[in-house]
């Protein structure tokens, strides 16, 4: 069902800590002109615990209305399973396309309570899911296990793997085959989740690269692996920065530095300042230097 590069975009503010519709629409354009195969909003890193419901649905409308006929998908990240199936059920009124269903973020379900609530989510939004399965940052495992006890319900259909272990992707197309669309969500391992059979990349960096993410992948699609790993060493610096506490900061700044845009956050968050800043700034500003010719493709 999907396939190709997703970003997960970022939320954009006013100054007065409003929804900044008007840059969204801009900077999802962005991405869409390069090439991208979708949009996810509402995650991780676009702070999408820090947003009413009522917020998450205008950023989908939003990125609705710019995507076209390419999926939207909305992230349920509720940390109750009543609230996160009532989104559910709003993201299909409002005509999303799908949903990215991370576990509770505050209770660490065991894995009976994760494949219930798991389930109760799809029942509810009744549209096509992707699991997202990231051990670290929200220490639940949605082991291969869990996903073979899953694959019988027809709407989990993705699985967007973080769990930093490029082993698991070849556990789960072995165990699973082609049953979900396998999708890498770690920036810096990208390439290698490519090369073991990922058919997707939900990204982080595309926000302020839109381009070279789209490279790296439609050449990797293609069999032109060494010219996908060019690209891939140039932006390996830049993709550490979506591994980190501060990813949404860092995206965010790389942004500024290369789209021209704004990095507000929603506090608790601040911009990054002082030192760690400086270093973003220069690890950005350095790549920018020497940013490659991209290849035809």
């Amino acid at each position: 069902m999907w396939a190709g590069v997703f970003p997960a975009v970022t939320t954009k503010f006013t100054a007065d800590d409003s929804l900044d519709h008007a840059e969204m629409e801009r900077c999802y354009g962005l991405q869409m002109e390069a090439g991208c195969d979708g949009i996810i909003v509402c995650g991780s890193l676009g702070e999408g615990p820090m947003l009413s419901s009522d917020e998450k649905i205008e950023v989908l409308k939003t990125a609705q209305k710019v995507a076209g006929k390419k999926p939207v998908l909305l992230t349920v990240n509720e940390p109750g399973t009543r609230e996160a199936a009532s989104i559910a059920r709003r993201a299909a009124k409002e005509g999303a396309n799908g949903l990215m269903v991370v576990p509770s973020p505050i209770y660490h379900t065991d894995p009976q309570e994760t494949v219930a609530a798991l389930r109760a989510v799809a029942e509810a939004g009744d549209l096509p899911v992707m699991i997202y399965s990231n051990r670290l940052a929200y220490r639940v495992d949605v082991t291969v296990d869990l996903m073979e006890e899953l694959a019988s319900d027809k709407r989990f259909v993705a699985i967007k793997e973080s769990s930093d272990d490029i082993r698991r992707s070849t556990e789960i197309i072995n165990r699973l085959g082609d049953r979900y669309d396998l999708f890498t969500g770690v920036d810096n391992l990208a390439f290698e989740a490519l090369s073991v059979g990922a058919i997707g990349w939900v990204a982080g960096l595309v926000t302020a690269f839109p381009r070279e993410t789209v490279a790296i992948y439609q050449l990797m699609r293609k069999g032109r692996r060494e010219e996908a790993l060019k690209i891939y060493r140039w932006f390996r610096p830049l993709l550490d920065l979506d591994v980190s506490t501060y990813l949404v900061q860092n995206i965010k700044l790389a942004e500024v530095l290369a789209i021209d845009t704004n990095d507000r956050v929603r506090m608790p968050r601040q911009p990054l300042s002082g030192e760690r800043r400086k270093a973003v700034e220069k690890i950005v500003k350095d790549a920018l230097a020497v940013r490659p010719e991209l290849p035809a493709f």
